[in-house]
């Protein structure tokens, strides 16, 4: 008889931990919202650097800051997404952005001025900001808990999955031309909008109920989540330079050409579609805390090694280390931040947020202060990994003098 009522218990929990219809569209829906407004939209620019200058589309200095433009957006985007899905609703919200990450595709076909193409490259920064901020919220408390952290590596490997696509595609695009290659970008962004349409969750999910007013942070948490929001910001400087720069790098800077540094980005893409599963199987056997740390310590390697070498296989070493640990690092901050607070979906979400427009602060200014050194130093290549270097060894030595606070105390 307890066989019985097991076995029907066991058949439940199979069921409610599968993913109907409904769930599918929306997994879809957010793979598709990760891959356009930011595995796109932000990476498919930089294999497109050196034709820019080449094709005198623009100054080698205006299209390192037109890059940057994107990181400005992304800020914006992680501030307004809220209140944008506030005032239209979810789904309403990621449509729309949906369809300006696809419109800014196509007004970069036309290079009518500076000020055109910054406002485009804002905007497609603004969405994904944004999108970022409400696709995992919008799409994961529909899901069966049981399901969540397979469906939140579907909608990262979006991340992945365009990194790739930029570089695979770019290159073949750019054969007809550079502004074939943005409408064709474009095109691809349309499709998986229409892909998208109608796969978002149609309401809103239920508000979490509040905390017991009781309820206080203890003082080691507050600690562990200023370090972390400071690891991550830094770890936005870090990561700057290999994604603006590395197509340029290897394309001119070690006059390689574009076609060999198109193909280094494919090697980025493809360790980014890894990324998010490595960190997890880490984070898995030996806790976030530790895997991100370990991440910190691998990136600051990789930009050094940028920064010392010029061999083809010192670079692509480095390069596959950026590529798992740019989408990577996602879910290392988002499990470190519920180590800290494992109780509080409120506070989580609440966390996030703030280490979300961590990154996205620091990582555009991380986008106009390169780009400033960049031209102001002659276009040193070097200088500016050597700057993301600092940025990594200080997140780390920030975490380690926390560390050796804490053990004293």
């Amino acid at each position: 008889m307890s066989t019985d009522r097991t076995q029907t218990s066991s058949a439940h929990a199979a069921a409610a931990a599968s993913l109907d219809r409904s769930a599918w569209f929306a997994t879809i829906a957010g793979l598709c919202g990760s891959l356009v407004a930011i595995g796109l939209a932000r990476f498919a620019y930089t294999p497109l650097i050196p034709s820019l200058i080449e094709a005198h589309w623009f100054s080698a200095g205006d299209t390192v800051t037109l890059g940057a433009a994107n990181f400005a957006g992304y800020l914006a985007g992680a501030l307004l997404g809220r209140p944008i899905a506030a005032a239209l609703s979810n789904r309403q919200a990621l449509r729309l952005l949906m369809v300006m990450a696809t419109a800014a595709f196509f007004a970069c076909a036309f290079p009518v001025s500076i000020p055109w193409f910054f406002v485009w490259r804002f905007a497609s920064g603004l969405s994904g900001g944004a999108i970022m901020v409400l696709v995992a919220t919008s799409i994961l408390p529909h899901i069966p808990v049981a399901r969540r952290g397979f469906v939140g590596g579907m909608i990262f490997l979006g991340l992945g999955l365009g990194i790739a696509a930029s570089g695979t595609l770019v290159p073949e695009l750019l054969r007809f031309g550079l502004q074939e290659t943005w409408i064709g970008l474009g095109v691809l962004s349309l499709i998986l909008t229409a892909v998208s349409w109608f796969g978002w969750p149609a309401a809103n999910p239920p508000q979490p109920a509040a905390h017991p007013s009781g309820h206080h942070r203890s003082a080691k948490s507050e600690w562990s989540l200023r370090i972390l929001y400071g690891q991550y910001a830094a770890n936005a400087l870090g990561l700057v330079p290999a994604m603006v720069l590395l197509v340029d790098y290897v394309a001119r800077g070690l006059g390689r050409g574009a076609d060999i540094g198109a193909a280094y980005w494919v090697i980025y893409g493809l360790a980014a579609i890894a990324g998010p599963v490595i960190s997890g199987y880490v984070a898995d056997r030996i806790g976030f805390g530790a895997a991100y740390r370990c991440a910190l310590l691998l990136q600051a390697v990789a930009a050094a090694l940028l920064a010392a070498s010029g061999n083809w296989i010192v670079i692509g070493i480095a390069t596959v280390i950026f590529g798992v640990c740019t989408p990577g690092i996602v879910p290392l901050a988002l499990g470190r931040i519920h180590e800290i607070l494992p109780h509080s979906h409120v506070e989580q979400r609440a966390a996030w947020s703030k280490a979300t427009t961590g990154f996205a602060l620091f990582q555009a200014l991380a986008g106009y202060g390169y780009s400033y050194l960049f031209i102001h130093t002659g276009q040193n290549y070097a200088i500016i990994f050597l700057c993301g270097t600092a940025a990594l060894v200080l997140a780390l030595l920030g975490d380690a003098l926390f560390s050796l606070k804490k053990h004293k105390s």
